[in-house]
């Protein structure tokens, strides 16, 4: 919009200062020729002034007939016997003399500019403007001057004439400017609308990196774009696994403590302090490494989950079924997804006697979210007791391994992407695990 405001305001400023030198133009070309016929008038009644300065009357009525006939043209001759000539003769103020003799002013005798024809340009008594050419002309007995006048609306009438059509050819100049200008700066810009379509598509997730074959202008912010998408990259890495460390140096050591001293009302109060600051600010860590730009596809993802968690426990007669539409991805970032789907996976599977069951499908009530269900066939949870689970170091089997903050950093971590877990009870009397995840945003 700056750019086609600019390009307005240059457009018109050049087109009022070409109509304003063509309104001059046109304005001197009116004046000479008028100035040429008024001339003509002169040198009629030039010829009717003899060499002693007389007037010769009848001839000068047989010439000047047609003079006056013409609405608002006046004139009149001054000399030695008087002035004659019309009876409304308008006041006039002198104008510039004509031109120079070739040779310069210096070639000139004495008053020779006096006995050139000049211009003058006055008012009538109702107000409207004359324009006249004066002569002098020296005789024996003195001075003779003549002089033709005309109404300014000879001027200004052709003048308005050819401003109407003038005017209207350079609207149209103006319009026809401006629509190019609009098609360069449409057709000028698709590169950069093209280039911020791919940064929006980097932001939500669906792309990586912007295309480097663009235009030449282009090409260098292209490059330090991608340069840029890769230093966040890494750093977002490397802040996901210094969180990620943290929270498993931590949550055993705190865990074991809390066991240690749950017995003592007075310690435990301070290991539950201790546990709520490191989970404070280990939350806010991870909440800044949480690359919710990501994207990840459900179906290898959990694949290779259950080819894990199978080895885990390879010595259990143990079946993982999973039914996952191959075409669904979350907006989650794969390590981030592992850690959300491998948590659950190994709790079903710690618990399941026969079989687990994963499935992934669109929510039907919101299609912008996925549902993650993992289902067992274990004892499940009491539904008094599902709200309880969820909080860090609870366990309701207490002869297992681990420390209870297995469901803890799943519903965290959904949380952090917008998402949520929810514990029910499976068909099969087991524990139904439901992940509500934002899906990624399609390519």
């Amino acid at each position: 919009m700056r750019m086609l405001l600019l390009s307005g305001m240059t457009t018109l400023l050049a087109l009022l200062v070409a109509g304003w030198a063509i309104t001059g133009v046109l304005e001197r070309f009116v004046i000479g020729g008028l100035d040429q016929r008024l001339d003509s008038e002169i040198a009629l009644m030039a010829s009717a002034v003899g060499k002693d300065g007389r007037i010769d009357m009848p001839l000068l009525d047989q010439r000047l007939g047609a003079f006056d006939a013409s609405p608002g043209w006046r004139w009149r001759i001054v000399g030695p016997d008087g002035a004659i000539g019309s009876a409304d003769f308008p006041d006039l103020a002198v104008g510039r003399p004509g031109p120079p003799p070739p040779g310069g002013p210096e070639a000139e005798p004495p008053g020779a500019d006096e006995r050139r024809l000049h211009s003058l340009d006055g008012a009538r008594h109702d107000g409207a403007g004359v324009h006249a050419r004066k002569l002098n002309i020296q005789t024996e007995r003195g001075t003779v001057t003549l002089t033709a006048a005309a109404p300014r609306d000879v001027v200004s009438r052709p003048i308005r004439a050819a401003l109407t059509p003038l005017l209207a050819t350079l609207a149209v100049l103006a319009t026809m400017l401006m629509t190019a200008a609009l098609v360069q700066l449409h057709v000028g810009l698709r590169p950069v609308r093209r280039l911020r379509d791919q940064v929006a598509a980097i932001r939500s997730g669906a792309r990586e990196k912007v295309d480097e074959e663009q235009t030449t202008e282009l090409r260098p912010l292209a490059l330090e774009l991608n340069a840029l998408t890769k230093d966040n990259a890494r750093t977002l890495a490397a802040a996901r696994q210094s969180a990620a460390n943290l929270a498993h140096a931590l949550k055993t050591p705190v865990a074991t403590l809390a066991l240690g001293v749950r017995d003592q009302p007075v310690n435990i109060a301070q290991v539950e302090r201790i546990d709520g600051i490191i989970r404070h600010h280990l939350g806010r860590a991870r909440a800044e490494a949480v690359d919710r730009r990501s994207s990840t596809v459900l179906a290898p993802a959990i694949a290779d989950l259950i080819g894990t968690v199978r080895l885990m426990h390879v010595g259990r007669t143990l079946t993982i079924d999973a039914r996952v539409n191959p075409d669904l991805a979350i907006a989650v970032d794969l390590h981030d997804t592992q850690e959300l789907i491998g948590n659950l996976l190994d709790n079903a599977a710690s618990h399941a006697r026969a079989f687990v069951r994963v499935e992934a499908a669109r929510d039907l009530t919101d299609r912008r979210r996925i549902l993650i269900t993992i289902t067992d066939d274990g004892d499940g949870i009491p539904e008094s007791e599902r709200a309880r689970i969820v909080l860090p170091g609870v366990r309701l089997d207490e002869h297992g391994d681990g420390h209870g903050f297995g469901l803890a950093i799943v519903s965290e971590l959904a949380g952090l992407y917008g998402g949520r877990l929810t514990l029910g009870a499976g068909s099969d009397g087991g524990l139904a695990a439901t992940l509500s995840l934002p899906a990624a945003a399609e390519l």
